[in-house]
């Protein structure tokens, strides 16, 4: 039997992939404690129209589509710690107690699902630091209302660039994509939608090299490099906004388990299993090539399904009160209580 003491599972995250093993191994009885960090939701909380996700044939916004996930795990019983979770140590035999820790409060757990997703990557260039917050954004869905009939900048080439840049140029006097190509990473759709705005601007092939702030303290303007003459140009701007991709949030676990160069957590195969046992790995933290919404919810559930096989399989853990066989695939269609 399973201690009281000693949770079934933790989830590390939130964001599509954590909220999606909530509501798998809340309706398997497995009773799953989130640790879902301040800004819960992950990425989509920045995200306006989301109309690629399944479901919502007139699209949804981020933050309420991030709200039904939440609110369906927690209907079947899912408990949250809207916090940060600070330490994880990881236990190496088949069976072995895990701990995560928020601040000084442990919670031991069998099985721990690592779903702490990705945030934007910076630049790395004088004055992005210092203009955080005076200038300086990496979302435009947050912060595009300060700078209302102000020329602003897109940095970037994706299709997170141009949705940033299409929402932003309802605000902005103009915008203008900097990107460091002449050819842009982004769908064809998404290229064609942001080309079809008047004040959207183009300046390719430039690269960023420093962000200036004026008398006041804010940002006066941006400083590019031509990537190919090394031409320098002031471009004045009151708001720029970095979209240059993400960095996995695996600093917790580095050296605990296997990442690849780029910080993603490697796990097994097809499956969500990482070198450590009882420990699973789901969204983007472990996803650099697709890094969508839906495949993010779609590796939640294998994270949800591999822990529920692991507590059933390993004999050290118990069966979870009420829940004979530890079918996660069968609970699943369960009737709640």
């Amino acid at each position: 039997m399973t201690s009281p003491d000693i949770e079934n599972v933790v989830i590390v995250g939130s964001g599509p992939a954590g909220y999606t093993a909530a509501l798998y191994t809340s309706r398997a009885n497995l009773n799953p404690l989130v640790i879902e960090g301040f800004m819960w939701g992950g990425l989509l909380q920045q995200t306006t129209d989301v109309e690629n996700y399944p479901g919502f044939p007139d699209g949804i916004e981020g933050p309420p589509l991030m709200q039904r996930f939440r609110d369906q795990a927690e209907r079947f019983g899912t408990r949250f710690i809207t916090d940060q979770a600070t330490k994880i140590d990881l236990a190496d035999e088949p069976g072995g107690v895990h701990s995560v820790w928020v601040d000084d409060e442990e919670h031991k757990t069998r099985t721990v699902i690592l779903a702490m997703g990705a945030e934007h990557k910076k630049l790395a260039v004088p004055g992005e630091d210092e203009l955080g917050g005076r200038g300086v954004s990496y979302c435009a869905t947050c912060d595009a209302a300060f700078f209302k009939e102000k020329p602003t900048m897109i940095v970037g080439g994706g299709d997170s660039a141009m949705e940033e840049a299409i929402f932003l140029s309802k605000f902005a006097s103009k915008v203008v994509i900097v990107h460091r190509r002449e050819e842009f990473r982004a769908s064809r759709i998404m290229l064609d939608r942001a080309r079809s705005i008047d004040n959207i601007e183009w300046l390719t092939p430039y690269v960023p090299e420093e962000f200036v702030a004026g008398d006041g303290g804010s940002l006066d303007h941006a400083r590019l490099r031509h990537a190919s003459s090394d031409e320098q140009l002031d471009v004045p701007v009151a708001g720029v906004f970095i979209a240059i991709g993400h960095e996995p949030q695996s600093q917790l676990v580095t050296g605990l388990v296997d990442v690849d160069d780029e910080g993603y957590v490697i796990t097994e195969g097809r499956s969500t299993r990482t070198r450590r046992p009882g420990v699973f790995a789901a969204g983007d933290l472990v996803d650099h090539t697709y890094r969508q919404a839906v495949t993010a919810a779609g590796s939640g559930t294998q994270a949800a399904l591999d822990a529920e096989w692991y507590l059933r399989d390993t004999p050290e853990v118990a069966t979870p009160p009420g829940m004979p066989d530890g079918d996660l695939a069968e609970a699943q269609w369960a009737e709640p209580a």
